[in-house]
């Protein structure tokens, strides 16, 4: 099989991916509800994965360069599937929990195998761009995996469950047939050097060897953007629900217009701002557009203004995803590349972990709450955003 077939089929399992990984999200409020769960649970059952896939991140990246990400793949769409049928059948808050930090220990080998494989197999002039791709395909077919999943909801919660599961496990042998193998051998891997390389802090205690003034405020950025984003989208799905008693495809189609916004404007605003513009500049105007949206939200008097301030929020964050990426990517020192991503990773899941519990929990004290908080947030990150371009010297 030829190099750019097999890349192209690999993005055709990516985007099959994210589709179904997004399943179950518009479905979750209404199982929260019908198990008669606290409120704060649509937080802390996301937080857990993201949990475990900061933990687990790291021992995914080391074992990937002994069994290739290929296989990696395979492992972690299975048990992903498996996760998500535990999580359909799930009837307490303790067991939701201990779904989800199984799926976010595969999850976690999931995202860091996206990485490594086109690190690895991609020609370097061809990494930069499919690099780009990955990264809209997370945001957009995430957005319609929400549009699938709504519909599906519409028949059966559990089914759509099963759904997921199938394809997850699909995707899996996908990647597994049409990847090339990347790894080493098994042999020449020491246990003791696995956990010593595994370690989920290990990533934060060597930060000191790339560390500056400048990257400090870019991963300001990081966290605080996906903590904003996060939480704004747990709140907002819940939300649709709870108070506005929309059913699961209302909150598919959101997403899908989310989708189409999100890959238009990847496919043509995105890559002119990386190619065109100082993306200092440009990651500044975009953490604005995401603070003013979110106050749009929270201060929108009807349901129709409310829906289109968070379908800007969703578009700008999809927008700054790529170019963060690639200001780090760029950013980093050639021997230092790896350390910095891993890094970068890190910290993302970091934000993740406490928008999800922060909207969770101050939900229960007002519902408007989570939306003022990421405004708040997507304020800092704006400020962080100020602090990345005094910093810089290296332009």
């Amino acid at each position: 099989m030829k190099y750019k077939t097999r890349f192209f089929l690999f993005f055709v399992a990516m985007v099959m991916f994210n589709l179904s990984a997004n399943f179950a999200h518009p479905v979750t409020p209404t199982i929260i509800q019908q198990l008669q769960l606290h409120d704060y649970m649509f937080g802390v059952a996301l937080a857990m994965m993201q949990l475990a896939n900061f933990v687990m991140s790291p021992f995914w990246g080391k074992i990937n360069q002994f069994i290739s990400s290929r296989m990696t793949l395979l492992i972690c769409c299975a048990g992903y599937g498996v996760a998500q049928i535990w999580f359909a059948y799930s009837t307490t808050e303790a067991m939701i929990i201990c779904a989800r930090l199984f799926a976010g220990a595969f999850v976690g080998g999931i995202q860091v195998s996206f990485l490594t494989y086109v690190v690895n197999v991609a020609k370097p002039d061809d990494q930069p761009r499919y690099l780009t791709w990955s990264a809209t395909i997370t945001s957009v077919g995430g957005a319609f995996g929400y549009l699938i999943g709504g519909m599906l909801g519409e028949f059966s919660i559990k089914g759509t469950f099963m759904v997921q599961a199938v394809t997850l496990i699909a995707t899996g042998l996908m990647f597994y047939a049409v990847s090339v193998s990347d790894g080493k051998s098994m042999q020449e891997l020491s246990v003791r050097q696995l956990a010593k390389d595994a370690n989920p802090l290990r990533a934060f205690r060597d930060c000191g060897k790339f560390m500056t003034l400048a990257f400090a405020a870019l991963f300001a950025v990081n966290i605080l953007i996906n903590f904003g984003n996060t939480g704004f989208d747990q709140a907002f799905n819940y939300y649709l629900k709870d108070q506005l008693s929309l059913t699961s495809s209302y909150n598919g189609v959101i997403k899908a217009a989310v989708g189409l916004v999100s890959f238009v404007a990847n496919m043509t605003l995105c890559i002119w701002i990386i190619r065109k513009t100082d993306t200092r500049k440009s990651m500044l105007l975009l953490t604005l557009v995401c603070t003013a949206s979110a106050v749009g939200a929270l201060l929108a008097p009807g349901i129709g203004l409310f829906i289109g301030f968070g379908i800007l929020v969703y578009a700008a964050y999809s927008i700054s995803l790529p170019v963060l990426q690639n200001m780090v990517a760029t950013r980093a020192n050639p021997e230092e590349k790896n350390l910095v991503m891993g890094f970068y990773n890190a910290t993302k899941s970091l934000g993740s972990i406490a928008g999800s519990l922060t909207a969770g929990f101050i939900y229960g004290v007002d519902v408007k709450l989570p939306f003022a908080c990421t405004a708040v947030i997507y304020g800092l990150a704006m400020v962080a955003a100020m602090g990345y371009l005094r910093f810089d010297r290296k332009r």
